[in-house]
């Protein structure tokens, strides 16, 4: 059962300037190769699942950004837990589905 919701928007720092949108898409191959459910947005992305297991997708996800020559890197990190009840993605936005 998923216990928890984990939005991450990660902002990698780059060398130069250039355009960021390379790495988050990297970062999101990250999300992806785990398995976990997940939904892209214009300025995060949500995942569904353990609360252990999103974290340390999200740490993955920052160690790649170093992996790939960012010198830094800046994640906001919201979370939805509940190991009672859990939480999923469907539920907390059915309302909003026509």
């Amino acid at each position: 059962m998923a216990n928890a919701l984990v939005s991450i928007q990660i902002i990698p720092k780059t060398r130069s300037g250039e355009d960021v949108i390379p790495y988050v898409d990297r970062a999101i191959e990250v999300i992806q190769q785990s398995g976990v459910k997940y939904m892209v947005s214009p300025l995060e992305t949500t995942m569904e699942g353990d609360l252990s297991e999103l974290l340390d997708i999200v740490k993955r996800m920052n160690e790649v950004m170093i992996e790939v020559g960012c010198p830094g890197v800046l994640s906001q990190v919201k979370i939805a837990y509940n190991p009672e009840k859990g939480y999923t993605m469907d539920q907390l936005t059915e309302k909003y589905r026509g």
